[in-house]
């Protein structure tokens, strides 16, 4: 059991949800404001995608980050930022010529991966590794890609946090921890029952966790309905806890959710588990971030 839970909170996701959720943030103000009130409700950790304002669509554009960043720093509120990389790694294989890309693919450089953490410098990131199958698209991450945008982010100063969609991605970071690019008390972030990577059982999380390096920091998460028994299984063996609309768009059922209610509802259960939520500077300490 965790006793000092470090709970993210995950506000607004780069999945073509906004049309489920009307009140998903999408601008930098809204996803700003959502990451204070998460912040307010009892998370330490805001994970960060962007959106075009206009359309709710998901974005990787520079100025869309440094804008929701700017409004989290000037206010008054503290939470650590963590900045997904994430985005522009999705390949369509055209139906003319499987060798080229076709409509809906989006796919860039590592250093383009990147290049937003180089400049804002958050205290985390994500790293995902791959390449595996989301339900519409391939996700491509080759171990240069990764080995590129782990340099990087380690000489941008920020910590990673590894995202795993099933065991060959610790097998990845491993690696990447061998060869001196990912630091040895890194984060692992077990991205459970996303289509199609590891199924969200137990079993699963059980062997993940144990295939982890020893001493790293590690949490658990997964989808819908499925996001609060993650949550509680996730302390219950040891990790840290994720929620947010990025992850489950709902309350309870029909009932659309914020995500500071989110916050709230995971802050219930970890209490009523035994356990506390560790405030931003307690999530520093712990994780040795600067």
């Amino acid at each position: 059991m965790n006793y000092e839970v470090i709970l993210t909170c995950a506000v607004t996701g780069g999945s073509d949800t906004k049309g489920k959720h009307p009140g998903l943030p999408s601008s930098p103000a809204e996803i700003a404001t959502a990451s204070i009130e998460a912040a307010k409700a009892g998370a330490a950790v805001a994970h960060i995608h962007v959106r075009e304002p206009e359309t709710g669509a998901p974005s990787r554009d520079l100025e869309l980050y440094k804008e929701t960043v700017k409004l989290i720093r000037e206010s008054d509120v503290d939470v650590i930022l963590n900045i997904t990389t994430g985005m522009g790694g999705d390949l369509i294989p055209s139906d003319d010529d499987p060798t080229v890309g076709g409509p809906g693919t989006d796919m860039i450089t590592p250093e383009e991966r990147v290049r937003h953490i180089e400049i804002i410098k958050p205290e985390i990131c994500t790293l995902d590794c791959g390449s595996f199958n989301y339900a519409q698209t391939a996700y491509v991450a080759t171990m240069d890609m990764l080995r590129e945008s782990a340099n990087r982010i380690q000489n941008a100063g920020v910590t990673p946090e590894i995202e795993a969609f099933e065991l060959g991605h610790i097998w990845q970071a491993k690696q990447l921890m061998k060869e001196g690019l990912i630091n040895k008390k890194a984060l692992f972030q077990l991205c459970m029952g996303i289509p199609f990577g590891a199924e969200g059982t137990t079993r699963n999380v059980v062997t993940m966790r144990e295939a982890l390096p020893a001493g790293v920091a590690w949490g658990a998460f997964a989808l819908g309905r499925d996001e609060m028994p993650m949550l509680a299984q996730s302390v219950v063996m040891g990790g840290n806890a994720r929620v947010g609309l990025e992850d489950n768009l709902y309350l309870e059922k029909g009932v659309l959710a914020s995500n500071a209610q989110l916050v709230e509802k995971g802050k219930e259960i970890i209490e009523r588990l035994g356990g506390r939520l560790l405030s931003p500077a307690e999530a520093r300490k712990k994780l040795n971030l600067s």
